[in-house]
């Protein structure tokens, strides 16, 4: 005859669901800031370009969440 189990197995935790990180603020999740471009000798701004975005150094995702 069989032997009879007297225990329970313990329920497995449920799988943690992954969680989106939050975009950075300053540059929206891009990872590129635009930056002013002046030039002269009175600096005027004559257009922009992309710059690294350094709150998140690029990744775009928000280094305090």
């Amino acid at each position: 005859m069989a032997t009879q189990r007297t225990t329970t197995k313990t329920p497995k935790s449920p799988v943690p669901v992954p969680v989106e990180p939050a975009s950075c603020q300053p540059c929206g999740g891009s990872g590129m800031v635009p930056v002013t471009v002046r030039v002269g000798r009175k600096r005027r701004p004559v257009g922009q370009q992309d710059g690294l975005c350094l709150n998140c150094l690029g990744s775009g995702t928000d280094p305090d969440a």
